[in-house]
């Protein structure tokens, strides 16, 4: 009986992960069934009340999904704000991968939670003396429990870690092209603007946005300030500073932006011998588990089945 409740609790975890994944790929979107569904009737000249235009739906869109918002509204409203903020912004840093959303990614993580303790209860019913019983099935459980909770996590740093990486690589060269329309009488958003049309990368993208927030009424310092927030690297956030300071204190924007272009040419050569120092370490593992003994096997095989075969060889394995 008890196996029995921890499977259905398990599988209502597993439909509630599931619905809340759904919410978040669906809103993720921006569009709105109903209001599709009314410009399509709308567009063919057709008239329709409201009622026939809910019922014309699919049953995921006039069911399912309004049952799975409740339940990401629900699961905001008990998770902590703080974990929800932290998570929201480590969505940002990453690029927002899939516009996912903080309910969709803590539900990833229940689902692979789920499916470990859903491999415990299985094994709960395989019979004894086969391989998925005993300390064998806790630790696969176990292993495919933590494997699933952690795994969302790993993944999200690895997209930060690769989205950071280049917006180190492109920004010196972005900060020259920068440095060169200013010069030229371009104004800073002027130059920002060109920037984002030249290249097509992360850089570019958070360049974009700025604009775009600058376009719609948002401040140059506060829009700067919030790229900064949202990329997570030092040399954004020295840039930002330098900018705001130079507005403030009317220094000349092409010298600051030149001194931050040298500066950052610095930092990305410090980084790439930081890699080059790093290689042979990297290097150490597979050649001493991949490499040598491959080498081992095709220079010292022919003199070992040599070996085996004379006379020595005979004594010492027994050849009579």
């Amino acid at each position: 009986m008890n196996i029995a409740i921890i499977a259905i609790i398990i599988l209502v975890i597993l439909i509630f992960a599931g619905l809340l994944i759904f919410t978040g790929l669906r809103s993720s979107r921006g569009e709105d069934p109903l209001e599709t569904r009314l410009a399509d009737y709308v567009s063919r000249g057709e008239t329709a009340s409201l009622e026939e235009i809910e019922l014309s739906q699919s049953f995921s869109e006039r069911v399912v999904l309004p049952i799975a918002r409740r339940l990401g509204e629900l699961t905001i409203r008990f998770t902590p704000q703080n974990a929800i903020q932290q998570t929201t912004q480590r969505l940002e840093q990453a690029g927002n991968p899939g516009n996912l959303e903080p309910t969709v990614f803590f539900a990833l993580r229940f689902i692979g939670l789920g499916f470990g303790f859903l491999m415990l209860t299985v094994s709960r019913f395989v019979p004894e003396g086969s391989f998925l019983t005993g300390s064998t099935a806790l630790l696969i459980a176990a292993g495919a429990a933590m494997f699933g909770f952690f795994m969302p996590d790993l993944w999200l740093k690895s997209r930060i870690d690769r989205r950071q990486k280049e917006i180190r690589r492109a920004l010196p060269d972005a900060l020259d092209l920068l440095t060169i329309c200013v010069e030229a009488g371009l104004g800073l958003d002027a130059a920002i603007d060109r920037v984002q049309e030249k290249w097509d990368n992360e850089l570019s993208l958070i360049f974009a946005r700025v604009l775009r927030e600058m376009q719609l009424g948002k401040l140059r310092r506060e829009a700067l300030r919030d790229m900064a927030n949202r990329v997570g690297i030092p040399e954004i956030t020295s840039f930002v500073a330098a900018i705001i300071q130079s507005e403030q204190l009317g220094v000349s924007m092409a010298n600051v932006l030149r001194i931050q272009a040298d500066a950052m040419r610095v930092k990305r050569r410090q980084l790439a011998e930081e890699e080059a120092q790093k290689a042979p370490i990297k290097m150490l593992f597979p050649m001493a588990f991949l490499i040598f003994p491959s080498l081992m096997i095709v220079l010292l095989g022919p003199a070992g089945i040599i070996l085996m075969t004379s006379e020595v060889g005979q004594v010492f394995f027994g050849g009579g």
